[in-house]
């Protein structure tokens, strides 16, 4: 069994796989005051809760948290002993970054890009909607040359409700309305609507650029709620980083 593990700002993931199968995804809170031992106890009950007891193998980690990476490397090798691999320099990916400074690009970006390639045609555009959004984009050779960042859905609704006095804070779920008729309605329409609308205008940018057949992904925890929304033509992919972390794994073998 291969442990995948995501570390966003907000949440961490983690994956299995076997014989090329992914068995479960498990959500945790990302806490940078976490020892590593009380991540190795995380890891182990998360394995337990479904059933997931086996042999570990190895495992390879995406990290945004540079300090919480570190923890659960030690914390995986100290519970299995076995090979553990943190996307960055010195990892292989395959992966032909054209940015101004390919250090730059996010682990996670990283992933969802490998993972593109290898299970959409090229181009295409990323969307991965998290803590932030973010686009990438590939073109026709399969190149990661860029794309955009923009605040995340949840990230605005909180700001909206810290920064003023009368806005309180809201769940995405229920009835949405382009025209909202009180202020949760209202302040649901512009994230959901809004972000959909967002999603569009990006992707007929990009397209002018990249290509009109350009192909369209979505991942990341919001991707459900605001894509059903979209006029444009995207295609929903929830594992879509951890198929990425799983490919990178089988390079580096």
């Amino acid at each position: 069994m291969i442990l995948t593990i995501d570390v966003g700002n907000t949440h961490t993931i983690i994956g299995a796989y076997k014989d090329d199968a992914l068995l479960f995804t498990s959500r945790i809170s990302t806490d940078r005051n976490k020892t590593q031992d009380e991540y190795a106890v995380a890891i182990k009950s998360v394995l337990s809760l479904y059933c997931a007891d086996g042999e570990v193998e190895g495992a390879i980690i995406s990290s945004v948290v540079p300090q919480v990476s570190g923890m659960l490397e030690n914390a995986i090798k100290k519970l299995f002993n076995c090979k553990v691999f943190v996307v960055g320099p010195g990892v292989k990916t395959g992966l032909n970054i054209k940015i101004d400074n390919p250090a730059q690009l996010g682990a996670d970006l990283v992933c969802v890009s490998v993972a593109a390639l290898l299970k959409y045609p090229v181009p295409s555009i990323v969307f991965d909607l998290g803590t932030a959004t973010t686009i990438s984009a590939l073109n026709e050779k399969g190149e990661m040359v860029g794309g955009s960042i923009l605040s995340g859905v949840g990230t605005a609704l909180n700001a909206l409700a810290q920064g003023t006095a009368q806005l309180p804070q809201i769940s995405l779920s229920g009835d949405v309305s382009v025209i909202g008729s009180n202020t949760i309605d209202c302040m649901r329409s512009g994230a959901v609507i809004g972000n959909a609308a967002m999603m569009d205008g990006m992707i007929l940018r990009y397209k002018e650029i990249l290509g009109e057949d350009t192909a369209v992904i979505a991942t990341g925890g919001l991707a459900s709620s605001i894509v059903p929304h979209c006029r444009e033509k995207i295609t929903v992919d929830n594992n879509l980083l951890f198929d990425g972390l799983y490919a990178i794994y089988k390079k580096n073998i």
